[in-house]
């Protein structure tokens, strides 16, 4: 019988997890020029940010990696098959560029494509890759971004087998660990059937340290900045699972000088990325930077949530029309607390504690230190003191809290269909459907470690069970059996004793049938810190 790896912290267990963790514990944090400059690039572009990067903080912050994306080479390769940078670009080289970067302190990366030309145009990687990695060691650089332009085709499977050839070539004992960024989920997201995205994210997550998901954040000076970032920011709530230390989840770059976002949208992507433990590469013209600017991307409180060793990623606990509540755990056992108002308004919003996981009756008289992590105010909350109240958070603006108490936490939040994105839903009379999320108690689980069993905050006495098929709550399932419910890392929910999968069935109702590979009605996300099984 095959042994079953389980990971506490939302992500999947892979023969490459071990060397991951080594290579990339926690995400990577610096610049990169594409969303900013796109094919305009250049030697005096890095130069300047490194320098700017010493010089106003955000280099002893931990952003210490400058990574050239496309566009960087000639259009052809030379006679010996090489790929030749752009002497015109980069006129002392890039061995001298990637010297002069570890002599500043910063990691040196580079991006290459797949296909047989990047996206640009510039020469692609495919059936060049071990002469390729072969120079980019060669050249000191120790991070590789691959796109997936211009394959073959478009089929998954040629994906697969394309980046295989780099995972196995970069499994290779070498001297210098190359850090391997994977864009091949991109090309298969926002389909209308998700089993390819679904299927290419679990290789991927095997192959590398981090992968390019979703689509690319819009590029200045053009487009709607906050959509981008919005559209961005959904696709990565729906991948939690897949995330664990040493692979991340990559919604894109930070880009805090588009002119079409408000300061309050500038911080809020800095915080929704750093809540969900997502690379920290800034995509922006350094120098121009503003003081305000910089003491927000240097924010020491975030940057620890960020790069916190659990690498859980933020899910959410609720979402309405309003309103996104998010949380997660950390290594210390703080729970973290992140509230977005996506509405065009200013507004207040009260949480009870229980929504994050936390147990008033667990802790006695003692406090819930209340750490807020954008002024460094801390407040405290006794038992019985009413919801956390947040004043005034500004339109699409992100508050974050750290939370600090002796309770057990308890995985809590929105179970939904990462296709549909409808919530599964409770009701006074145990009836469980799937509707869209209003971030009500109905719509809130909480998920018991000692013995399995799911419950709504509407009915905290009762749990879901199929019967006969359908799925419902009831009283008296803590007596029947214990751990009903394995959650894998495919995204189905499985009931131990039937071994079916929680379905939202065609006419909404909440439904245990067989499972089927990958299917848009089968595929869920879960509150973080609900134990993932290898699939």
């Amino acid at each position: 019988m095959k042994a079953q790896a389980v990971m506490a912290a939302t992500g999947l267990a892979s023969s490459a997890a071990a060397s991951s963790i080594n290579i990339l514990p926690t995400p990577p944090m610096g610049f990169n020029n594409w969303a900013r400059f796109m094919t305009n690039i250049n030697e005096s572009i890095f130069i300047d940010a490194g320098v700017a990067m010493s010089n106003n903080g955000l280099r002893t912050a931990g952003y210490n990696r400058l990574n050239l994306d496309d566009a960087w080479s000639l259009m052809q390769r030379d006679a010996n098959g090489s790929i030749v940078a752009d002497p015109a670009k980069f006129p002392s080289s890039l061995p001298w560029l990637t010297d002069w970067m570890r002599s500043n302190g910063f990691k040196a990366g580079i991006y290459t494509d797949a296909g047989s030309l990047s996206c640009g145009g510039y020469p692609g990687a495919l059936n060049h890759e071990k002469r390729d990695l072969q120079d980019f060691l060669r050249w000191g650089f120790d991070y590789l971004k691959m796109d997936g332009c211009n394959l073959p085709n478009d089929e998954e499977e040629t994906y697969h087998e394309t980046y295989s050839r780099w995972a196995s070539l970069l499994s290779y004992p070498k001297d210098v660990a190359m850090v391997f960024s994977n864009s091949a989920p991109a090309y298969f997201s926002n389909q209308k059937n998700l089993t390819n995205w679904y299927r290419a994210m679990g290789w991927a997550s095997d192959y590398g340290q981090l992968a390019r998901h979703s689509a690319d954040i819009v590029t200045y000076p053009n487009g709607n900045g906050w959509k981008s970032i919005m559209f961005n920011y959904n696709q990565n709530l729906r991948l939690a699972r897949f995330q664990r230390p040493g692979f991340f989840n990559d919604p894109d770059f930070l880009i805090p000088d588009h002119p079409s976002l408000t300061m309050q949208e500038k911080k809020s992507q800095f915080a929704l990325w750093c809540s969900m433990s997502s690379p920290l590469l800034i995509s922006a013209h350094i120098p121009s930077l503003p003081k305000e600017t910089i003491d927000f991307l240097t924010n020491p409180r975030l940057i620890a949530v960020d790069q916190d060793k659990l690498a859980q990623q933020a899910t959410l606990v609720s979402r309405n029309a309003n309103w996104d509540v998010l949380t997660r755990t950390l290594a210390n056992g703080d729970r973290l607390l992140t509230i977005l108002n996506r509405g065009d308004s200013a507004a207040s919003v009260h949480i009870p504690l229980e929504r994050a996981g936390i147990d008033f009756g667990a802790i006695g008289d003692t406090n819930v230190t209340v750490h807020d992590l954008w002024s460094d105010q801390v407040t405290y909350l006794t038992p019985g003191a009413p919801p956390l109240t947040i004043e005034n958070i500004p339109a699409h603006g992100t508050a974050v809290f750290r939370l600090q108490s002796i309770s057990p936490i308890t995985p809590t939040g929105a179970i939904f269909n990462t296709n549909s994105l409808k919530c599964l839903t409770d009701s006074p009379s145990g009836n469980v459907t799937w509707d869209p999320c209003q971030g009500t108690d109905a719509q809130v689980w909480a998920f018991h470690k000692e013995d399995g069993r799911v419950n709504s905050l509407l009915r905290p006495k009762d749990c879901i069970v199929p019967v006969d098929g359908v799925v419902k709550t009831t009283s008296g399932c803590m007596r029947r059996r214990t751990n009903p419910w394995t959650y894998k890392s495919s995204g189905n929910l499985v009931d131990n004793k039937s071994g079916n999968c929680l379905t939202e069935n065609i006419d909404g109702t909440a439904i245990a049938e067989g499972c089927g590979y990958l299917l848009n009605q089968q595929v869920l996300a879960l509150p973080a810190g609900v134990p993932v099984i290898m699939f």
